[in-house]
């Protein structure tokens, strides 16, 4: 499903040339479940965005489902991640002037995807929130909205789920049910899940566990 080769993202700062990543090599089958763990500042959110293809390596190649993410320019990435990609922030990303069922239906409208809000309402009831689909955001707790922000990521049906600190603003219990509830859809939607954490317990319960540290990635256990 993802595939990287010798990926280098260098920036420019006052100081000169910051190197970030060094030369990522990294291989992900189809419906894995995959933690990128590591401190802060060592690189896991800075690859996970090239990863999805929200931003360009300086070096190195990137596929994901076999495209050559390295190739396209911004607007044939976008189309790549409509088609192919769902996302979970930990700051939930909510359009707060719309309910939770419309945040949902939202994308799927812009992509022209037929009955939208049935397949809205369809993934709200999967997430256990169908009773709070006419509420906005700042009506439901973070766990609520975090539900809603997942049920928006897996409705358009993504080949591969990236999520970067999803349980991070989450109290312990919360977060527990929000873990449970990604993994379950990632089970069920046969969906690849990439993930960056600071939470050892939920990085365990992924198949495959990475550290990043100072730009470079390893494989643990």
């Amino acid at each position: 499903m993802i595939i990287a080769k010798k990926i280098v993202k260098t920036v420019t700062t006052r100081a000169g040339e910051l190197t970030i990543l060094q030369g990522i090599d990294l291989h992900i089958k189809p419906g894995e479940s995959v933690a990128i763990v590591g401190s802060s500042g060592s690189g896991k959110s800075t690859l996970l965005a090239l990863l999805a293809g929200l931003d360009n390596s300086t070096g190195g190649e990137i596929y994901l489902g076999e495209q050559p993410l390295h190739a396209m320019n911004e607007d044939q990435r976008a189309i790549l991640r409509a088609e192919r990609v769902g996302f979970v922030f930990q700051s939930f990303q909510l359009l707060q002037g719309l309910t939770a069922l419309e945040n949902i239906a939202l994308p799927l409208e812009l992509n022209r995807v037929e009955g939208a809000e049935q397949l809205a309402e369809q993934y709200l009831n999967k997430v256990g929130l169908g009773e709070r689909g006419h509420h906005y955001p700042n009506q439901l707790s973070g766990g609520e909205q975090q539900r809603v922000a997942i049920a928006r990521a897996f409705a358009s049906q993504p080949s591969v789920l990236f999520a970067d600190e999803p349980t991070g603003n989450l109290d312990g219990e919360t977060g527990q049910r929000i873990a449970d509830l990604l993994f379950d859809l990632n089970r069920d939607e046969d969906c690849t899940l990439v993930l960056v954490t600071h939470d050892d317990e939920l990085a365990a319960r992924c198949e495959r566990r990475l550290r990043m540290q100072s730009g470079r990635l390893s494989e643990e256990g």
